[in-house]
């Protein structure tokens, strides 16, 4: 007779919520990632925004209130985009490039930073502008401005995260640990592109 395991009722609270995400993960793993990546991405923002409140408080400079609307542009992109395609990237990278190609650890981040990367920044500004509502001169004018910048910081704090999370972190748990990174990331994106 196979042994079930039971869900833990008297753990720590912390404990339970990784048991429950961990179910959720293994039941829906779209929408799980989806909706971490959203909620990630919105917290990445408003800690942007608290970032630079702090800045013009410390300053003498009036503090803007916190811009909910900047924060669910984020949550929209995170559930819509970052989730499901950093999820289908990942599986997919796993069907092209197996750990036993012997170069795979040398292919698989080439194709992220070099591939993934520019191309998944650029969504990011095609999504961001259409959810600002914003027209094409402005789309033209932000690429033009800080793209460039936010590509090559992209390769200089990504490289290493990156090589750990495609090399040593199981397929289910990086879009997660993207995720954690992009908590930061995403707060230097908000700066970056005003």
């Amino acid at each position: 007779m196979p042994a079930q395991s039971l869900p833990v009722r008297d753990g720590s609270f912390h404990f339970r919520l990784l048991q429950q995400y961990l179910i959720l993960l293994k039941n829906y793993p779209i929408l799980t990632k989806s909706v971490t990546s959203g909620i990630l991405s919105a917290l990445g923002n408003l800690l942007s925004q608290y970032s630079e409140a702090r800045k013009k408080a410390k300053s003498g400079n009036p503090v803007n209130e916190i811009d909910v609307a900047g924060a669910a542009r984020y949550a929209i992109f995170g559930l819509i985009i970052t989730g499901p395609v950093s999820h289908f990237f990942y599986q997919l990278m796993e069907v092209w490039m197996p750990t036993t190609d012997p170069l795979c650890i040398v292919k698989r981040l080439l194709l992220d930073r070099l591939i993934f990367a520019p191309g998944f920044l650029l969504i990011f500004y095609v999504a961001m502008n259409i959810l600002e509502a914003k027209g094409w001169d402005d789309f033209e004018r932000k690429m033009k401005k800080s793209y460039w910048t936010a590509l090559k910081m992209n390769w200089k704090v990504w490289t290493p995260f990156t090589f750990i999370n495609i090399n040593f972190v199981p397929v289910q748990f990086r879009v997660l640990f993207a995720n954690m990174i992009a908590l930061f990331w995403y707060a230097y994106l908000a700066t970056v592109r005003k």
